[in-house]
């Protein structure tokens, strides 16, 4: 009795199925492959691309957001904005329009206020960045942050911290004197539900010591 195996039945021209098989597989591959559109590959490259420069492209970063140091490593496109939220998980600075117009994403950099979304990470080396986050002390509100619930200087919230981080540094840097004066300087934070009389009167209140 012999040992050797069956061969697999042959087609009507003598090719053998798997052999067959295996020949069209691969055609159709080459075929598949051949038709791949030139972006699909582009992009393919691109990510990996992405990737190592994300990898060689960081650079250092030294500086205090809310009296915490911290020593980073960002990519030099990267936002104080983006920074702050994606990185730091510090979510209470707003992105709005991302355009440096709304104000939402308002921070103290050394006391003065910036637009987060227009100034690069980087740019703020050694620099004191304070969020909305870092005015209170511990369960201890800013006193601007009182004002503007006692005068209910909101709707939907979402603008309020810029609004806040803004209504402090205008008190330091001397443009509280009028009602006229507060809303000029206040221009830059957008209110899309309107509270702009109650955030002139939550400011009028501290600028004057109403709260302590």
């Amino acid at each position: 009795m012999s040992s050797k195996k069956p061969c697999m039945p042959p087609d009507s021209d003598g090719v053998p199925n798997k052999t067959r098989r295996d020949f069209l597989k691969k055609s159709s591959f080459l075929t598949a492959a051949a038709f791949v559109p030139v972006t699909v590959v582009n992009a393919a490259v691109n990510q990996w691309d992405e990737k190592l420069a994300s990898v060689f492209e960081k650079t250092s970063l030294h500086l205090e957001v809310n009296g915490l140091a911290l020593n980073l490593s960002v990519e030099p496109r990267t936002t104080l904005l983006d920074l702050l939220r994606e990185q730091l998980n510090l979510t209470g600075t707003k992105k709005g329009c991302d355009r440096g117009q709304c104000g939402a994403c308002t921070v103290h950099a050394d006391g003065m206020r910036i637009n987060s979304c227009l100034s690069l990470a980087v740019t703020n080396e050694g620099k004191k960045i304070t969020t909305i986050e870092g005015l209170s002390k511990g369960q201890e509100l800013h006193p601007m942050q009182e004002a503007f619930i006692k005068h209910d200087g909101f709707q939907c919230g979402y603008c309020t911290p810029g609004q806040i981080m803004s209504a402090v540094a205008l008190i330091k840097e001397g443009h509280a004197g009028s009602e006229m004066e507060i809303r000029e300087y206040m221009s830059g934070n957008i209110c899309r539900c309107g509270a702009y009389p109650n955030i002139v009167n939550a400011i009028q209140e501290v600028k004057t010591g109403g709260l302590s």
